[in-house]
């Protein structure tokens, strides 16, 4: 996904704070990719619940990039099934 709606970014700084997650990066494009990818190729309720759960991996130490890289490799395991 190469856009998004503008008003996405200054929604995410205005919810981190208000989570207690001062200084938070988003990203933003990142998160969009997967969740579009879960919800089209295993199911459309599945992409947010991913992204939650990617969150709880990166909150537990792993960064964005790969607990995204490791959803796609699941996605495509799961495709070829």
């Amino acid at each position: 996904m190469t856009a998004y709606p503008p008003g996405l970014d200054r929604w995410a700084q205005e919810l981190a704070p208000a989570l207690g997650l001062n200084e938070a990066e988003v990203p933003t494009a990142l998160l969009l990719d997967v969740t579009r990818d879960v919800a089209h190729s295993i199911l459309r309720p599945a992409g947010p619940i991913t992204t939650y759960l990617i969150g709880l991996a990166v909150a537990n130490g792993m960064s964005a990039e790969d607990a995204a890289a490791r959803v796609h490799e699941l996605v495509e395991k799961r495709s070829s099934e």
